[in-house]
Parts: structure tokens; sequence; C-alpha cells
């Protein structure tokens, strides 16, 4: 594959030390931080590649020259989507939360957004602390105007459904500067968060495997609570949650629709079609049959061509190389899921 005909839309990049952060929290917040970490369901083997740490020591994703020799220059990305893991919506303490929200925008402008990025293969998200909404809108406009911050992104744990009201403020700030929101897995269920599941999983193979769950139930939120209607420009990428679910999600949705739309006149078209308009998935984890014939129908169902764009997730354990992440593609199809979709979406 050729340069520019490849954005990966997941690379975690993180600070070689805790001080990073630390350095721009005042006080209060500067003695009380002691790491972000998600914590409870970590992996219980390895969280990241083993060969992705960097030569000269510190952690995965720590060192900016060993992940490009790694990632972009090994797979000739275009641009890589940088979504930090701050973990600061699990927090209590919703003032504590959008000090380190705001730091590690900060440490990411100054760094990997800044001195790191001379040719600007980088592109960052915009890290809130949705647990206060108006405080999370006003971090956006503090951003909104970077050359190289391209989204906004939240965990997928919450304490509710994120196309309830209260979270308006946020996608208002989105909607104006038309930033789209990322939602990545992470807090579901730690901290003061609901898990998506019906209680507590035993296991980080059952927490990891339904991790789709809360993506779900987001996006029907968005979709009947009619955000999309409020604020016409606002659009949501879900990252790392899964793929395969969507088509049968949106024909349950739709087939609903057709008898309950009294309840919800707000929505006018079905809710397939706001996906199409609104909505993109990234790729990974994705859902591998043993046969690939059932992939490509699955690709097709999803209407892929149009929503799915590529995400390796560098460093994580789970990592999908561009080279094997899908089988034989079309073309056109191709072209859509690596570049071309991600290109349109972030206006690269």
């Amino acid at each position: 594959m050729s340069k520019s005909k490849i954005i990966d839309c997941d690379v975690h990049p993180y600070p070689k030390h805790i001080d990073e952060i630390r350095s721009y929290l005042k006080n209060p917040w500067k003695d009380r931080y002691k790491g972000s970490s998600r914590g409870l369901f970590d992996n219980p083997v390895h969280g990241n590649r083993q060969d992705a740490i960097p030569p000269n020591g510190g952690g995965p994703a720590t060192d900016p020259d060993f992940l490009r020799e790694q990632l972009i220059n090994a797979y000739d990305e275009a641009h890589a989507i940088l979504l930090p893991r701050a973990f600061c919506n699990l927090l209590p303490d919703p003032d504590f939360a959008t000090a380190v929200a705001a730091a590690y925008n900060d440490w990411l402008a100054d760094t990997w957004l800044g001195k790191y990025n001379g040719d600007g293969v980088f592109k960052g998200s915009i890290t809130i602390a949705h647990q206060d909404p108006l405080a999370a809108a006003k971090e956006i406009e503090r951003w909104a105007g970077h050359p190289h911050f391209v989204q906004v992104m939240t965990d997928s744990g919450a304490r509710a459904p994120f196309g309830q009201r209260q979270y308006n403020p946020i996608y208002e700030a989105c909607n104006k500067h038309n930033l789209p929101l990322a939602i990545h897995p992470g807090t579901d269920g730690m901290g003061i968060n609901v898990q998506a599941s019906p209680g507590y999983p035993t296991h980080y193979i059952e927490w990891h495997t339904s991790i789709s769950l809360a993506f779900q139930s987001h996006l029907i939120s968005f979709l009947t609570e009619g955000v999309f209607e409020k604020f016409p420009q606002f659009r949501v990428v879900l990252v790392e949650g899964g793929v395969s679910w969507l088509p049968a999600l949106l024909w349950r949705l739709n087939a609903e629709y057709k008898a309950l739309r009294s309840e919800v006149p707000w929505v006018t078209k079905r809710p397939s079609e706001y996906v199409r308009d609104h909505v993109r998935i990234t790729s990974q984890p994705l859902e591998r049959p043993d046969d690939d014939k059932q992939l490509l129908q699955i690709l097709e169902m999803m209407d892929a061509e149009h929503i799915l764009m590529f995400a390796s997730d560098y460093p994580h354990w789970d990592f999908d190389s561009p080279k094997f992440a899908f089988p034989k593609l079309p073309e056109q199809l191709r072209q859509r899921i690596y570049y071309e979709n991600a290109k349109q979406f972030y206006r690269l």
C-alpha cells in the first residue's frame, strides 16, 4: 500500500512518565495526581505488544521515533489519529477530572502534535471529562482552532446514555466547531460509571468481549433522543467497540421505529439514515469469522464502504496490522476503508 492511502484511526500515545502530565497540573490536582489507569479489568497477560517497547527504554508508544519506525514507516501511513488514555471519566470529582483532561490536552499539543510532528502526520483528540458537560464544552472551545486536533474524545463509561440532554453542551460545542466526538472503551463499570452489562463480569475476557454493549446503548440513545436533529453538524465515531453488531442493531431499530415513531416525533427518518450521515465506526477489533466470505457479507450489510474506517489500535495486544486486518477486498472498498472515509470524515 502506498503512502497517502492509509489513515490509522486509533493510535494510543503515552507520556514517558506521569511527571509529564503532572507538570501541566496546578495544585491541589498536581499533588493528588498519581497517574491514570483503568484499574479494574486490566488485561491479565499483556496489555500491549511486547515488541512495542522502545529499544532505549520506556513504555510502549512513549517514543515517537520508535512509533514512527514500527507503525508509520512500516505501513506507509499518511496519518495517525491519536487517542491518549487519560481515564479521567471514572473520577468522581468533576473538577479533578476536568483538570486531568486539560493537562493531557496541553501535553499532547506540546509533544505529539508539536515538537514530534514536523510533517503533520499526527492528528489528535481533545480529551474531555463528560462528568461536567459545561466544563467539557469550554475545553473544546480552548482547542477548537488548533490545526492538528481533529476530534473530541471521551470514554464509553458513563452514568447515563449519551443521547440524554445533560450532555448537550458537549454536542453544541462539537457542532459549532465541526469536530466529531470519538467514543472509546475503557471505563465502563469503573469509578462513577455504570457497567454496560447487567452486572460486573468475572474476568477480563468477559469484560472485553462485552465492550460493544455500551456502544450499542449510546448509539441507540443518540438516534432516539434526536441528537442529530438538534445538532445537524454533529458527528460521532465509535472507536474500538466492535463492528459486526451494527447491521442487526439497525435492522431492529428501523423495524421498531416503524411502529413506535409517535414516541419520538423528533426522529424524522429511519435510524440507519442518520448513521450513514453522522456516524463512523473503526475496524479494530474486527470480528473475523472462519470463512472470509462471511466477513465480506457483514461489511456489505453494514455499508462499510461509507462508514467503516481502518484502525490498528497500536500498541495494544490485539493490534491489527494494516496488511492482515482484512481478507482481500475489492479495490474500491479497500480504498474507502483504509483512506477515503477517514479523509472525508476528518477533512484531512
